[in-house]
């Protein structure tokens, strides 16, 4: 079984946004890894390993607009199924 199960993937469209600070708020107040927060002012992709997608889709919304959200399973994808 993976440490973190959950790969969330999303999209931030906002105004001002900071990926720096971005990417500081999940290191100190998420537990997962391979956090990537690249962008610029406008617009953030979000890509994270965690057990809790829930927290980081609440904190992405408080920024902005979130679309293009995924997440998928990775214990499921380990084992062969899909979801």
């Amino acid at each position: 079984m993976e440490e973190y199960r959950y790969d969330v993937q999303l999209l931030i469209e906002g105004e001002d946004l900071d990926e720096d600070e971005i990417y500081d708020y999940f290191i100190k107040n998420f537990k997962g890894d391979s956090l990537l927060a690249v962008g610029d002012e406008d617009l953030i992709k979000i890509h994270y390993h965690t057990n809790e997608p829930w927290l980081v889709l609440e904190y992405c919304r408080s920024l902005g607009e979130i679309f293009d959200i995924v997440i998928e399973d990775m214990d499921r994808q380990s084992r062969g199924l899909q979801g």
